[in-house]
């Protein structure tokens, strides 16, 4: 990168530290798990070599490094303000296996090795076309064989009506001195176009789009994704020939539900297999084309794994997965095993309809399970106990159910169970990793977050992020109830009810256990508690 464009990101990213947390989509865990739906077979994560591009403050490599002590992961970055952040945190976790470099990314060669993930999410188009190169470059030379790299990026067509807010807000913030005055200027400028654009213009269209975007985003984010000095999105298919051209090969999306084209009805579905020949990416060309597509999760693999690579998922491996899933039925009751149909709200918003009783059965013992994962063999036995059926009969409505539900967005996969405790114990246990969350580089204040076991960032009461690090498996909930009583006496942690704050121990005591089941129950909910 040129030292004069290399010095003006350094110093953008040191003034303005972009948000350093968990991304579930990056999860290598995830990332295996696709792979393997998809044909191939990744190296397992408790045991991988990792490299993350743009790594900031390590939000996003440190939880992984906690959760698997015997992989190593190597991150770095261009900014030394935000790995110098990192580094304080990795000392006071006091990991062995992760190191956070300052350094810039076009300078990484054969010599750091081969690793068996590569993550560069935020970074490819927000950096001059050379650096763009070097990251396919190294996604490619320092991938170990049967390797998943994961680039995120802006896309067109989505991006061409956001340049306009982009290029005006440059026009009036870029040439201020200091980045708030930047980001003030330039909100000032959409204000004005938004007041002024006529109703029936392009322009008013685009800020339809944009403007909640603008309101609702934190500053560091719009500074940014609009304000900084490099910002250059692509076609979906420009960017697999650049891959390509690097001995790459696209696997998947990092979000495989927007891959399948029954998923946008049949008036699209079947001109487009008749069109696209077979071609994936083709395909996800036209339906980016379709929604208007801004931003893309792409999964890389080297070229010499392209020949193994299915996209017509097999039973057979389904079958081998976990699954996790949220089925609440709409009508807020419990779900009932007969042949009617039970609407129900699941995960990323979505809506399903369960009519058969295993089908019900099945949606049931997910829901109860969430956030722990099942299996499909778990899954039919428990649902041939509810439905009073023959496992012979349950299976196929099972994995056909599983199929359908994993097409449409509304499951997790794993390739290992995630071990959340089904109920809260006794004696409540939180991974090591996860009592030591605090020290994490994931957000300050009381609502600080914290990672849990599906990678997500979750956020905390007071009183939960008090009884976290106590949570080893030895203190039973009496326990636990005595320790917010000695915080409530030495006034660290205050307890109020109808906006009064209570004081009379007996109260307090009888208060506290009340509590400890609460936070208990919503941590086990958060997937902070393990089995």
């Amino acid at each position: 990168m040129p030292n004069t464009l290399t010095s003006t990101l350094t110093r953008y990213y040191d003034e303005v530290p972009y948000d350093s947390h968990p991304f579930p989509q990056t999860a290598m865990e995830h990332l295996e798990a696709l792979a393997y739906l998809f044909g191939l077979e990744a190296p397992d994560p408790a045991k991988a070599r990792v490299l993350e591009l743009g790594c900031a403050a390590g939000g996003n490599l440190i939880p992984f490094a906690a959760r698997h002590p015997g992989a190593q992961a190597l991150g770095v970055d261009l900014s030394p303000v935000q790995v110098a952040h990192g580094v304080a945190a990795i000392g006071h976790t006091g990991l062995s296996n992760i190191e956070l470099k300052a350094f810039d990314i076009a300078d990484i060669d054969a010599s750091f090795g081969q690793f068996d993930y590569i993550v560069c999410h935020g970074v490819y188009s927000w950096v001059p076309g050379p650096v763009q190169e070097a990251i396919l470059r190294i996604c490619s030379q320092n991938l170990a064989p049967n390797g998943v790299a994961y680039v995120s990026y802006n896309v067109y067509p989505g991006w061409k009506a956001r340049e306009i807010v982009r290029d005006a807000m440059i026009l009036r913030g870029g040439p201020r001195d200091t980045p708030e005055e930047k980001l003030s200027y330039a909100r000032g400028m959409l204000e004005f176009l938004e007041q002024s654009a006529r109703a029936d213009s392009v322009l008013k269209k685009t800020l339809e789009e944009t403007m909640p975007i603008v309101r609702s985003a934190s500053s560091s984010y719009l500074l940014h994704e609009f304000l900084e000095p490099c910002n250059a999105p692509c076609y979906f298919k420009e960017f697999v020939v650049r891959a390509e051209a690097q001995g790459l090969a696209y696997l998947c999306d990092a979000e495989p539900s927007t891959m399948f084209v029954q998923n946008y009805g049949d008036k699209v579905r079947e001109p487009l297999l008749r069109e696209c020949g077979g071609s994936q990416v083709l395909m996800e060309q036209y339906l980016d084309f379709l929604v208007n597509r801004t931003f893309r999760q792409t999964l890389l693999v080297k070229q010499a794994s392209a020949a193994s690579v299915r996209y017509r998922l097999d039973p057979a491996r389904i079958g081998a997965l976990e699954f996790a899933g949220v089925f609440a039925p709409e009508d807020g009751g419990a779900f009932t095993l007969d042949a009617q149909a039970q609407p129900c709200n699941a995960m990323r918003g979505l809506k399903v309809t369960p009519r058969l009783p295993v089908q019900k059965a099945v949606a049931h013992l997910l829901n109860a399970a969430y956030p722990a994962s099942l299996s499909p063999q778990v899954l039919t036995e428990a649902a041939s106990r509810l439905t009073d059926q023959p496992p012979a009969t349950v299976e196929p409505v099972v994995m056909s159910m599983l199929e359908e539900l994993l097409i449409l967005g509304a499951l997790r996969i794993r390739r290992s169970p995630v071990l959340v405790a089904a109920a809260v114990s006794s004696q409540p246990q939180a991974l090591a990793a996860m009592r030591s969350a605090p020290a994490l580089p994931m957000g300050t204040g009381a609502n600080a977050g914290v990672c849990n076991q599906w990678h997500e960032p979750v956020s905390l009461s007071p009183l939960e992020r008090s009884l976290l690090p106590l949570l080893d498996g030895t203190r039973s909930h009496d326990a636990l109830a005595e320790h917010l009583e000695a915080e409530v006496r030495a006034d660290r942690l205050r307890f109020v009810k109808d906006d009064k704050p209570l004081t009379d121990p007996a109260t307090v005591k009888e208060f506290a256990r009340q509590q400890v089941a609460l936070a208990l129950a919503a941590l086990r909910r958060k997937a902070l508690l393990t089995a």
